[in-house]
C-alpha cells in the first residue's frame, strides 16, 4: 500500500485554496465544496473539503523540504505567519509550524534519513 492523500476540512474554500496556492501547491480540482492539490515534489496530493458545521482538527499535515529554512523565509516574505520557527527537534527532525486559515496545523520539516530510519527504528509486522 501507499498513502496517496489526506483531506483537510476548511471553513471557506476560496480563502483556503488561495492559501495553499500561495504556499506553492498546484490546484488540480476546483469545486465549491472540494479542492485537490499536487505537491511540487514527488507525486503526493492532498485535498480540502468544505465543512458547514464547526470543527476542531487535531491532526497535523507534514510537508518535507530539504531547504526548510529557505522555504520558511520565502513564505514569510509572502506574509505567512509561523507559530514555530525552524527548530531542531529531539526526534532528529527540523520543523517549522503554522496553521492554515481554518486552523489545520501544518508542519514543514526536513528529516533526511531520520524520516524512515531513525536510530530507534523497529520493524514489526503481522
Amino acid at each position: 500500500m501507499n498513502m496517496n492523500q489526506i483531506t483537510l476540512p476548511v471553513r471557506d474554500m476560496d480563502i483556503a485554496t488561495d492559501f495553499y496556492r500561495k504556499m506553492g501547491f498546484l490546484q488540480i480540482v476546483d469545486t465549491p465544496h472540494y479542492a485537490r492539490f499536487e505537491c511540487p515534489d514527488g507525486d503526493a496530493t492532498f485535498s480540502l473539503s468544505l465543512e458547514a458545521a464547526e470543527f476542531s482538527s487535531g491532526s497535523a499535515i507534514y510537508f518535507e523540504h530539504e531547504m526548510l529554512d529557505k522555504l520558511v523565509n520565502e513564505l514569510k516574505t509572502k506574509g505567512f505567519e509561523f507559530d514555530q520557527e525552524p527548530t531542531d527537534m529531539r526526534y532528529l527532525w527540523r520543523e517549522a509550524i503554522l496553521h492554515d486559515p481554518s486552523g489545520n496545523k501544518i508542519k514543514l520539516y526536513w528529516a533526511g534519513k531520520n524520516r524512515r530510519n531513525p536510530p530507534w527504528r523497529v520493524e514489526r509486522s503481522g
